[in-house]
């Protein structure tokens, strides 16, 4: 049995999909009160459990043989990952955790609360006794499809200053998850998942003004300026904090790095952003 916790998310929803065409037996983990999605049918067992509810965790995790380990963004992300491994502890079983952490973990970055919560986690788990595999995404692709309104405007305006990231397809991250998932030999890996290329946000306003055929020009904003802005549109303060965090290590340069791992664990290479902006045309023209 193959349990997935964020079942209902970008790339939680598109794990448990691959996982039941290749026809493993999985469990997905909702919010309590939540139906799931439709479409996974009657194979696809459902569990409600909230990461702050032992008793939850327990039931949900009962016979499980791997986990995969991914937590929402939240103030207490990192109890909640420490809380699902303790929860596969007391299973007695074992079961293998595969947690969904992000590029960079390895590196322990100062000052990005978003990944240290990761580097939390890992630690937890390291001296947990279970066995593990880590995989370790840079942003999504789709994360720009919240920018639709401002590109369909001419314009992409983030804190990412002249920093190149290597953003990838969270198709991309799911498929290379349920390789993981459903094979054997990964244990004590860490697999870093990027897109073919790393751009800088100058380029990627590029890649979309060939899209929508009109210019979009980018604006590196400046952090305090982008933190004022997201707490102005009813961001919380932590996330957004966090967010310009974040955007702080893109222009630093340290998520440009590219790796093979995505190719190397679903046998093709990671879709381009180009790729991603030319399928989602519609939706950046208007």
């Amino acid at each position: 049995m193959i349990v997935v916790t964020g079942a209902t998310g970008t790339v939680g929803a598109r794990v448990v999909e691959g996982l039941r065409e290749r026809g493993e037996a999985v469990r997905a983990v909702v919010r309590p009160g939540s139906k799931g999605l439709a479409e996974w049918g009657d194979d696809v067992e459902r569990a409600e459990a909230d990461f702050a509810d032992p008793a939850a965790l327990d039931a949900a995790l009962a016979g499980a043989d791997t986990v995969y380990l991914l937590v929402a963004v939240h103030p207490e992300m990192a109890a909640h990952e420490r809380n699902v491994i303790d929860a596969a502890v007391r299973t007695g079983r074992r079961p293998r955790i595969v947690l969904h952490a992000a590029a960079g973990v390895e590196q322990r970055p100062e000052g990005v609360r978003f990944v240290g919560a990761h580097v939390a986690g890992l630690d937890h788990l390291r001296a947990s006794g279970l066995p593990w595999t880590v995989v370790a995404p840079n942003g999504f692709h789709q994360n720009f499809l919240g920018m639709a309104e401002a590109v369909r405007a001419g314009a992409l305006a983030v804190p990412g200053g002249a920093g190149a990231v290597s953003y990838v397809d969270a198709r991309d991250v799911a498929a290379a998850a349920v390789e993981v998932l459903a094979g054997a030999g990964h244990e004590g890996a860490v697999y870093t998942l990027t897109g073919p290329e790393a751009l800088t946000h100058g380029e990627l306003a590029e890649r979309l003004a060939a899209v929508v055929d009109r210019p979009v020009t980018y604006t590196a904003v400046p952090p305090e300026q982008a933190l004022a802005g997201m707490l102005a549109a009813g961001w919380q303060p932590w996330r957004a904090e966090g967010m310009v965090e974040l955007y702080g290590l893109y222009a630093a340069g340290h998520a440009s790095a590219v790796s093979p791992d995505v190719a190397g664990l679903t046998g093709r290479p990671p879709r381009s952003f180009a790729e991603f902006a030319a399928e989602h045309a519609a939706a950046f023209r208007g």
